[in-house]
Parts: structure tokens; C-alpha cells; sequence
């Protein structure tokens, strides 16, 4: 905001609305912009998350037991998060919306579902 006695401040007075649209950024900036994130946050069909690998990566006991406890501790906290999702004394700090906290489960679905975490990422 400008500071009063500024010729910034003397023209928000005189003209708020143009004030307000010269912070707005043009068309063409705003739809790369939301072209880049969409582009971005995209989940592949063959997106592979945390956790999962391909069949038979290995045949060594010791790191298939560490990796099934991995994804065995994955699960639980996946359930975790569905449970809290749930509870109603959980509420959205702003206000009685109910949206699910999705960021950091575990397993996520192809397109923008905000939810899953890639076992790597490549942009």
C-alpha cells in the first residue's frame, strides 16, 4: 500500500479500480501460468509413488523386509490421515469447509487429484 501524502497514495484515492488492475498481471502471464501448474501437477498413468516398485527388484531378504515394512508403515499412516479427514473436531480453521487434507497421502489417482507422492520427480 502507498503511504499517504505519496502521489501512489493521491492516485488509489482518485482511481481505485485502475490502481487495482495494474497489479493484475495480463491475460497471456496468467494462462501460462495456470498452463505450467497444470502441466506440473499432473499425475501420469504410470506414475509410480512412494513405496512401490517394479516386481522382482531384488531377491535380497534384508532389503525386501526393509521395503515391506516401508509400505507396511505407509498403509498405516494413510489410514491415519483418512481417519482425521473424518473427524469432525478437526475443522478447517477458516471457516466450516470440508476439504479432505490429501497432500501427503501416501497413493495418489492420474490427473490433478492433489493427493500422492511420487516415488521420484522429473520437470
Amino acid at each position: 500500500m502507498p503511504e499517504k501524502g505519496t502521489p501512489e497514495y493521491a492516485e488509489l484515492e482518485k482511481n481505485p479500480e485502475k490502481v487495482f488492475f495494474r497489479t493484475m498481471s495480463s491475460q497471456l502471464q496468467s494462462l501460462t501460468v495456470i498452463t505450467v501448474l497444470e502441466t506440473l501437477s499432473n499425475h501420469a498413468s504410470d506414475e509410480v509413488y512412494l513405496g512401490q516398485r517394479t516386481p522382482n527388484w531384488t531377491t535380497d531378504a534384508i532389503p525386501l523386509a526393509a521395503s515391506d515394512a516401508f509400505n507396511k508403515r505407509l498403509a498405516e499412516i494413510e489410514g491415519e490421515i483418512l481417519k482425521m479427514n473424518t473427524d469432525k473436531t478437526l475443522k478447517n480453521r477458516v471457516g466450516t469447509v470440508n476439504v479432505p487434507y490429501n497432500l501427503l497421502y501416501p497413493t495418489g489417482d492420474v490427473g490433478i487429484s492433489g493427493k500422492g507422492i511420487p516415488n521420484s520427480i522429473s520437470i
